[in-house]
């Protein structure tokens, strides 16, 4: 395996240090349908879901973080085209997965479209 060490990134036009590049990149995420079977629409470092009853599930990562001190984003839709007040909810992270809710009205509910976002150190 070979080493690349430079301080800076560019394309010519603009620069950006590489200790953006590197501490600032998610380092997991995924989108899927959480609906019926539940599955990834598209992921990186993600490597199963677990529906865990209804609008509460798992996003389990291909490498685990070094902490439960990671940070998770997300959003949550319900239906195509229309606008929906729906929350998205972490109910728990360990290294290894996020577990998250999808409430709509109070109420956990399968939401269609679910994107999860996770930035931190992995292990």
């Amino acid at each position: 395996m070979s080493t690349l060490n430079v301080a800076n990134i560019t394309d010519g036009t603009d620069t950006v240090e590489t200790g953006y590049v590197v501490n600032g990149s998610a380092k997991a995420w995924v989108n899927f349908n959480g609906t019926g079977t539940i599955a990834a629409r598209d992921s990186f470092n993600h490597s199963s879901l677990v529906d865990d009853g209804t609008g509460s599930y798992k996003s389990y990562f291909s490498t685990a973080f070094a902490s439960t001190g990671y940070s998770i984003s997300g959003s949550i839709r319900f239906n195509s085209g229309v606008a929906n007040d729906g929350v998205f909810t972490v109910f728990d992270q360990l290294t290894g997965y996020a577990h998250v809710l999808s409430v709509y009205g109070g109420t956990l509910f399968d939401s269609n479209r679910i994107s999860i976002t996770a930035h931190g150190d992995l292990a």
